[in-house]
């Protein structure tokens, strides 16, 4: 005879049956309530999120070289290397540049900057930029091992490209290789799954210092600025980059950003596309269906290039200096802004408001001296943290849109899966 009470279900049980994205969301919610409520006494809970920002990133220099190095060597064909190369790099320059023009029009329809009153403001200098030149010798590591130490993300992708091509061509001598690689990389994404079982804590505390650090009022602030952000941010991530997915790789959109919304509030709340990769990587290949001889190249890359948000925002705050100082621009110098943005906001470190330390650069080509950019970033520097986290989001959703397109093309994509429900 069959017991007609229900069984009971274990409160862990309870909670790994909700799917993550659903645990994440309310983590973000409960802990802007709590540091609305709790003040600066939230602070305390900083140890957490960054103990949960140290965990993503732990895995990232270790995940971009095995996932690439057992790409390429996937691939088989060094041509379809290339192939894929070419398509993903022109696909990111076009979605920095449509960002960048984006920037321009909102900026110029909110205008932020009129008005704006640093009577208070504390300068504070930047860095000098990386000039192009730099950054793309930058690109071969003299020392591997240090460019995985530190992080160095391009040099990176180019030894891990150099082993892939180098199993490749070894034949059956380098299969063993191939081997270890391929078990590596099955042993970071698992990793990857434990690390983000902890994403709603991370979450929790990293929204809870925030606002209860800065409060509501930080979006009051700099309300015009913040406007223009949130509006640029939806525009690029639904219209430029949905656009990309319904009209390039020739698929529906809900599905797309229905799968992908763990890694949108992933890089929502650590304010970093290095930090939101593994879960990108994670989202593309089980609710979108992409296959890892993609994922493993064109989203790493994209973590370091595809920076449509930090564009956009370099674009806004541009303008955001033009109206504080009451330059006059001729429509060549906005063709100059928006092509001086596109190149530099392409070798950004993708970090918390890593888009400050280009801004010079894109200011010294209209005039603007350190100066006054010390006083720009001076005013912008208590709110943008924020303002970082939001215009994060694009960054994430311009790699996964150009995943999707690319996978589409090169016919590396299981439209089956991307069509149905992500899994739990």
């Amino acid at each position: 005879m069959t017991d007609p009470t229900p069984a009971k279900t274990s409160p862990l049980a309870w909670w790994f049956a909700i799917p993550l994205y659903q645990r994440i969301l309310g983590a973000l919610i409960l802990g802007a309530i709590v540091g609305y409520v709790w003040g600066e006494g939230a602070t305390s809970l900083k140890i957490v999120g960054e103990v949960f920002i140290r965990l993503i990133r732990m895995l990232v220099a270790p995940l971009v070289f095995v996932i690439i190095a057992t790409g390429v060597a996937e691939l088989g064909d060094p041509k379809r290397l290339g192939g894929i190369g070419v398509k993903t790099i022109s696909m990111y320059f076009l979605t920095v540049f449509l960002a960048v023009v984006v920037g321009l029009i909102c900026a110029s329809l909110f205008q932020p900057g009129l008005g704006a009153d640093f009577a208070n403001v504390a300068p504070q200098a930047v860095g000098t930029p990386k000039s192009p030149a730099e950054i793309f010798i930058g690109i071969v590591p003299l020392n591997p091992i240090k460019a995985l130490a530190e992080g160095e993300t391009l040099a990176i992708i180019f030894f891990a490209v150099m082993i892939g091509a180098g199993v490749i061509v070894a034949g059956e001598a380098g299969k063993p290789v191939a081997v270890l690689l391929k078990s590596g990389t099955e042993v970071m994404l698992k990793l990857v799954g434990f690390v983000m079982e902890t994403a709603p804590l991370g979450v929790f505390a990293l929204i809870a210092v925030v606002m209860g650090t800065n409060g509501p009022e930080t979006f009051i602030n700099v309300a015009r600025l913040a406007a223009c952000v949130i509006a640029g941010s939806l525009v690029q991530t639904l219209i430029v980059h949905g656009g990309i997915v319904r009209l390039m790789a020739w698929l529906p959109v809900v599905p797309f950003f229905r799968g992908i919304i763990d890694a949108m509030l992933v890089g929502f709340s650590t304010a970093s596309s290095s930090a939101s990769l593994p879960v990108a990587i994670r989202v593309a290949e089980d609710n979108l269906g992409i296959k890892p001889p993609v994922t493993s190249t064109v989203l790493p890359l994209g973590a370091t290039i595809g920076m449509d948000g930090t564009a956009m925002y370099v674009a806004m705050l541009t303008l955001f200096a033009v109206q504080a100082f009451g330059v006059q621009l001729a429509p060549a110098q906005y063709v100059l802004i928006a092509v001086t943005t596109t190149i530099v906001a392409m070798g950004v470190a993708p970090v918390p408001s890593g888009s400050l330390f280009i801004l010079a650069a894109v200011l010294g080509s209209i005039g603007i001296g350190p100066e006054q950019t010390a006083l720009i970033v001076g005013f912008i520097l208590p709110f943008d943290r924020v303002l970082d986290m939001i215009r994060t989001v694009p960054n994430v959703t311009a790699d996964l849109a150009v995943a999707t397109a690319v996978g589409r093309w090169e016919k590396e994509i299981d439209v089956e899966v991307y069509k149905g429900r992500p899994p739990s």
